[in-house]
């Protein structure tokens, strides 16, 4: 990875770092931030495979009140950095997905260490409030977000200033069996993140359709794009027979003449 490339690397787990906090445009999901380290390293397939692996468990992760989701940015940076840099390809994916998961917690630590010093900036934009000094108030917020950027760029800066010849000598020492173990435990991951999503959202209306999804995913001559337009149409029925229930409740109690919209209100 030649020092440009580097840059481009700090530059992203900068950007996702505030993303996280931002939530405008996404770059702390794993998808967009392992895709772009991907394309700036020239390891475009293997960004986009783990990005999508770790989105289906980053799926389940959310901020709910004071409790504070594992750091995705973190994980989605680290884990792809050192996937590059072990020159692995898509064999290590599985030890990559493995890796992410403590370093996704361990990024819980930055993220309340930033969010703690957050806390001393907010006072003293406070006291820039008193003041009216607007655009003291306005510098302060933008260091408060760029901490956040720095809370995912430093560490990555660091695993960049490891030689990749000795990332690759630590993750070919890894014990066959652990390896592999690793490999079986993120597939696990993943499909614990994406149950954990279907649990949040299943109900009786939903089911239905996630049993036609599964069924016509085993169907080998649909592409991704077939499914994905199919899904689209799904979506768009539903809403349209949420619609025509709404407005059927509104008028009368009688059928609308639809038979699916009829059954789907009984159901």
């Amino acid at each position: 990875m030649n020092a440009i490339q580097m840059i481009l690397v700090v530059v992203v787990a900068f950007f996702a770092g505030m993303g996280g906090i931002l939530d405008e445009f996404q770059f702390h999901q794993p998808l967009v931030a392992c895709t772009l380290i991907g394309l700036v390293t020239g390891n475009l397939t293997i960004g986009i495979i783990l990005g999508g692996s770790l989105q289906m468990i980053a799926l389940g992760w959310a901020n709910i009140g004071a409790a504070v989701a594992p750091d995705a940015a973190l994980a989605s940076v680290a884990s792809t950095i050192i996937l590059v840099q072990g020159g692995q390809g898509q064999k290590g994916i599985g030890t990559a997905i493995g890796i992410a998961i403590p370093l996704a917690v361990a990024g819980l630590f930055l993220t309340m260490l930033v969010r703690t010093i957050s806390v001393a900036i907010v006072h003293i934009m406070d006291r820039k409030a008193e003041e009216a000094n607007w655009k003291a108030i306005d510098r302060w917020q933008m260091i408060a977000v760029a901490l956040q950027g720095l809370r995912i760029a430093i560490p990555a800066a660091l695993l960049l200033a490891i030689p990749a010849s000795v990332v690759r000598a630590g993750l070919n020492a890894i014990p066959a069996w652990l390896n592999e173990g690793m490999t079986i435990g993120g597939g696990m991951v993943v499909a614990v993140g994406y149950a954990m999503v279907i649990n949040m959202m299943a109900s009786r209306e939903v089911w239905p359709f996630f049993i036609i999804g599964f069924c016509l995913a085993a169907v080998k001559e649909l592409t991704l794009i077939a499914l994905g337009g199919i899904g689209i149409s799904l979506a768009i029925m539903y809403l349209a027979l949420e619609g025509s229930k709404g407005g059927n409740n509104n008028n009368s109690n009688s059928g609308s003449g639809d038979p699916l919209g009829d059954i789907l209100d009984d159901y």
